[in-house]
C-alpha cells in the first residue's frame, strides 16, 4: 500500500494523500459554505495525518488563500461580499497574524507548540460551539413567544450594544446593512487576526460569528465578506511562514485539487440555506473537530482521525444534499411559474 502514501520533501514525512484530497474537498464544500475557508479542521487534519504542527499551520495557510479566491468570486456574482468593510478589517488582521505568528514561532523554540495549539484550539471551538447553540435555543425561545426584531426573530443580539459605541468615525457598510463605529470592525479583525496566526487559520472561524453577532451582519452577508477577508489574510499568512520555511508546498496542491470542486457546491448551497440552518450545522462541525482534538492529544490517533474525515465526510453530504434539494425545489418553482403551451 505504499503508493497511497507521498513523501512531503520539506517536511520529511510520508502522509496519506487520499486524506489530503478528502481534506482539500471537504474543506471547499464546508468553507465554501460557512464562509470560513474550512480551515479550521485543516490543521488539525494534517497534524493528525503526520504533519508537525509548525507545517500544518503554515501549509494550511497557503492552501486557504488559493481556495479562499475561488469561493469569494463565486459569492461575488451572488452579492454577498461587503468589499468595503472587509477593506477596512484588513489592517486589523495584517497586525494580528504577525503577532500570532511570532508567538508560535517562539512556543516552537521551547518545544511544546503541538499541546499548546491542541488545547487552545478545544477551548476556542467549546466557546464557539456553545454561542451558536445558545443563539440557536434563544431564537426558537423567541419565535414560540412572539418575539420579532427588524431583522425577524432573532437570539444573540450583542451587536446592538457594540452599535451603541459611537466612537468617530462612524461608517455605513451598504451591502451588510449597517452603521457602526470604525473601530469596531478593526478591533474584531485584530483578535481574530491573532488567534489566525496563532492556530494556523484564515481568522473565519471566529471571524464569521463576530461578523454576526458583534458587527451585526446578515448571516450570508458575513460568510462572503468572511472568505473575501480570509482570501487576503492567507495571502499574507503565507507569505510570513513561507519566510519561516514552515509551508509543504506538495501538500497544499493536492488539497487545492479537491478545493476547486468543492467551493463551487459549497458556495452554491449557501443560496438554498436559512440563515440558523448554516449556523447549526457550523455548531455540530465545531464540535466533531472539538473532540478529535482532545483524542489526538491523548494519543488516540486512529479514533482522531476516522471522526475528522467521518465527520467532515457526513458534512459535506447535507451540504451538497441542501444544494440539490434546494435547486430541484427552484427548477419546480421555475416549472410551475411558467406558462402553460
Amino acid at each position: 500500500m505504499e503508493w497511497l502514501y507521498m513523501h512531503m520533501p520539506i517536511a520529511g514525512v510520508n502522509i496519506f494523500w487520499p486524506g489530503l484530497v478528502l481534506i482539500g474537498f471537504a474543506v471547499g464544500v464546508i468553507g465554501g459554505f460557512f464562509g470560513m475557508a474550512g480551515a479550521w479542521m485543516v490543521t488539525p487534519g494534517l497534524n493528525i495525518l503526520g504533519f508537525p504542527m509548525a507545517f500544518a499551520i503554515g501549509t494550511d495557510m497557503a492552501h486557504i488563500a488559493g481556495k479562499s479566491m475561488i469561493s469569494t468570486v463565486r459569492h461575488s456574482k451572488f452579492g454577498n461580499v461587503d468589499y468595503k468593510l472587509g477593506i477596512v478589517m484588513l489592517a486589523g488582521t495584517m497586525i494580528g497574524i504577525e503577532i500570532g505568528a511570532q508567538i508560535v514561532m517562539h512556543l516552537e523554540r521551547l518545544g511544546n507548540l503541538g499541546s499548546v495549539v491542541r488545547w487552545a484550539y478545544v477551548l476556542l471551538l467549546l466557546l464557539i460551539a456553545w454561542i451558536v447553540f445558545y443563539d440557536y435555543a434563544k431564537a426558537v425561545n423567541k419565535k414560540k413567544k412572539g418575539i420579532t426584531g427588524e431583522h425577524g426573530t432573532e437570539g444573540i443580539t450583542w451587536y446592538k450594544t457594540m452599535h451603541k459605541i459611537n466612537i468617530p468615525p462612524m461608517m455605513h457598510f451598504k451591502a451588510a446593512g449597517i452603521t457602526c463605529s470604525f473601530w469596531l470592525p478593526i478591533l474584531v479583525s485584530l483578535v481574530t487576526g491573532i488567534l489566525a496566526g496563532f492556530l494556523g487559520i484564515g481568522g473565519g472561524l471566529f471571524r464569521m460569528p463576530a461578523l454576526i453577532y458583534l458587527i451585526g451582519c446578515p448571516t450570508h452577508i458575513s460568510v462572503g465578506t468572511d472568505l473575501f477577508e480570509v482570501m487576503i489574510s492567507g495571502l499574507y499568512g503565507a507569505f510570513t511562514y513561507a519566510l519561516k520555511g514552515r509551508i509543504e508546498m506538495v501538500a497544499v496542491f493536492v488539497m487545492l485539487t479537491g478545493a476547486a470542486v468543492g467551493a463551487q457546491i459549497g458556495t452554491i448551497a449557501t443560496k438554498y440555506a436559512k440563515g440558523y440552518g448554516i449556523r447549526v450545522v457550523f455548531g455540530c462541525a465545531v464540535l466533531c473537530c472539538m473532540i478529535s482534538i482532545i483524542l489526538k492529544q491523548f494519543k488516540f490517533n486512529a479514533a482522531s482521525a476516522v471522526i475528522i474525515l467521518g465527520a467532515i465526510s457526513v458534512i459535506c453530504i447535507v451540504i451538497m444534499k441542501v444544494m440539490i434539494c434546494g435547486a430541484a425545489q427552484e427548477l419546480r418553482e421555475k416549472k410551475a411559474a411558467s406558462p402553460q403551451a
